[in-house]
């Protein structure tokens, strides 16, 4: 087998297919979702729904993943949990 190309594209140097960009992007979402339920407290499954319910994927993470990705992870987590609590409070009013 060819260690350097597989169905989904170029190997890594362990082996493994290197991640898509849209592959990389969800890990990225992934992890927004864990860091800001272990913050709150709450389970990753309930920060899906209440992100998702405020479109905070579309309108924040995915659109500002190359500058987002840059930026520490607690400083990630305090930028979407503010945004969070901001569109929240926006759409109760």
């Amino acid at each position: 087998m060819n260690k350097q190309r597989n169905m989904k594209g170029t190997m890594s140097e362990n082996g493994y297919p290197k991640p898509t960009e849209d592959e990389l992007r969800n890990i990225f979402a992934a992890s927004c979702i864990e860091a800001a339920a272990r913050e709150t407290g709450c389970t990753a499954a309930e920060m899906y729904r209440q992100m998702k319910a405020v479109n905070l994927f579309s309108d924040l993470i995915y659109p500002c993943y190359d500058t987002l990705h840059t930026q520490s992870h607690r400083i990630v987590t305090e930028d979407v949990l503010t945004a969070l609590r901001l569109r929240q409070k926006e759409a109760s009013s």
